[in-house]
């Protein structure tokens, strides 16, 4: 091997950015164990940030809108309505249009569904709000899009933790931090330049939940992610885009806490795994390339970046996005929503006997117990009817690099396998793009353990391998050399 190729992308971009942040007193409760409802003030603000990305020929395919929010769930409806804004702002297709979250669990519960409780008053102008001003958001790098470089790096950092835990002495799985399980540590990074050099963005595809703080915080967060953006805005200068990775079965090491100190250090050892990594990628437009012997004490072998080849530039134009469905089984125990709702009855007694007799801890497991039907009953309610579910894929080939999008939140393996099985190319995948539902995709050999996210996964075992099969088996068409767009 002569040559050591830098796997880039070279197309039109630009990058947007504002400000998100709900007002204080706004509904916030997130977590079952939680006591309080309003948020009581802001640790760092939420943004929304939006990468546009087209062509260099107009001809050779669409745009494509990339927007992340730093939120943990928004429903079904509100997703579908920002993106018809953004497309009615743009004339932009709807399906080129993905909205994906960071999925802070600092954020709140940020659902009309809540409108009733505390704070909840403030939710329906809230979200009003928000589809109109990422519509505009988007309207705003339409009339930026300039040429642009993309080059990509792979970097680690440790902070993702496996949190499968086995209780032995309760023999039972909680949802917590495991010293002995496997986690990826892949730090999947994109820099994009404009045509002078100067650092637009900079995307970061990494994989663990944002859930640092836990019940006993009551302020708006992005979690581990702002601490993580400052880091590298500060110092690359640009934006830093987040994309959510396959962090179904991945936390933060140090977690479930409230101590706001904690999820900006989470945060800073992200951006500064991230800048380590930068610091190695080269220009755009080169290659490494071995330029022979030099005689001293030795035979020293040299090598040299220089501009990239004839095939190398024609594979960084190539563009070629689509759209493609995988229906998944729904599992036969499915809850009824009959059963769910007696179910949450019960615990709703069991609350108000625990405030009777002043039994705070009791309290807090009843709300627990309630929150989980209540939510139990928003995803069967909101479940496409039939016996499968159809996961919408976005796939996207930019130069060198594959884009995954999907929805739901999936188990590390899927991004692992994907990764694997194209190790040429850099591999950015992406979950909870457009919709939560239906949920966690955990692998076949994660059912029948009650583990957390299997329990409350929607679709049958063997979906998450379905998909993965799915996905691969259409990438490898797409990048066979005859099938070449």
């Amino acid at each position: 091997m002569k040559v050591v190729r830098t796997p880039q992308s070279r197309c039109r971009a630009a990058i947007s950015r504002c400000d998100i942040t709900p007002p204080v007193g706004i509904y916030h409760r997130m977590w079952g164990a939680a006591l309080h409802d309003r948020a009581t003030g802001v640790h760092r603000p939420l943004e929304a940030t939006l990468l546009w990305l087209e062509p260099d020929a107009p001809s050779t395919g669409e745009p494509q809108i990339i927007v992340s929010l730093d939120h943990c769930i928004l429903d079904s409806q509100e997703l579908r309505k920002i993106r018809q804004l953004i497309q009615d702002a743009t004339n932009v297709g709807y399906e080129s249009i993905m909205i994906t979250l960071s999925h802070t669990h600092g954020a709140g519960w940020m659902s009309r569904t809540r409108s009733d409780l505390p704070g909840g008053e403030l939710l329906g102008p809230y979200l009003d709000d928000l589809a109109v001003r990422i519509a505009e958001l988007a309207r705003e790098a339409q009339l930026r899009v300039a040429p642009a470089t993309i080059v990509y790096a792979n970097g680690r950092c440790n902070l993702a933790a496996h949190r499968d835990y086995f209780d032995e002495e309760r023999s039972r799985f909680v949802c917590g931090f495991n010293p002995a399980g496997r986690a990826d540590d892949t730090l999947l990074l994109a820099r994009i330049a404009n045509a002078s050099g100067t650092i637009l963005a900079t995307v970061v595809n990494y994989a663990c939940h944002p859930t640092t703080l836990a019940w006993d915080n009551t302020l708006i967060s992005p979690d581990w992610v702002g601490a993580m953006r400052e880091v590298i805005e500060q110092s690359e200068g640009g934006v830093c885009l987040f994309l959510q990775g396959a962090s179904g079965d991945l936390g933060p090491r140090e977690g479930f806490v409230g101590d706001t100190t904690i999820a900006d250090r989470n945060g800073r050892q992200v951006g500064y795994a991230v800048l380590s990594t930068l610091t190695t990628l080269p220009q755009a437009g080169t290659e490494y390339r071995y330029m022979g012997p030099v005689i001293s004490g030795t035979a020293i072998g040299t090598w040299k970046h220089g501009p990239i080849s004839g095939d190398a530039v024609v594979r960084a134009d190539d563009w070629h996005w689509e759209q493609m469905v995988v229906d998944l089984p729904y599992r036969h125990d499915l809850p009824t929503v009959e059963q769910t709702t007696a179910e949450r009855e019960h615990w709703l007694a069991e609350e108000s006997l625990a405030h009777a007799s002043n039994d705070q801890l009791r309290v807090r497991d009843c709300r627990a117990q309630v929150e989980q039907r209540t939510r139990q009953l928003n995803r069967l309610t909101n479940l496409v009817p039939g016996s499968t579910y159809p996961i919408m894929v976005r796939l996207g080939i930019l130069g060198d690099s594959i884009w995954v999008f999907v929805p739901g939140e999936l188990y590390q393996i899927f991004q692992l396998t994907i990764r694997e099985r194209f190790a040429d190319h850099p591999v950015i995948v992406t979950t909870l793009t457009n919709d939560w539902q239906p949920g966690y995709i955990p692998p076949a050999s994660a059912y029948g353990y009650e583990i957390y996210q299997e329990i409350i996964a929607a679709t049958s075992p063997g979906c998450l391998e379905v998909l993965m099969e799915k996905i691969s088996r259409r990438l490898k068409h797409l990048l066979t050399p005859s099938n070449a767009k």
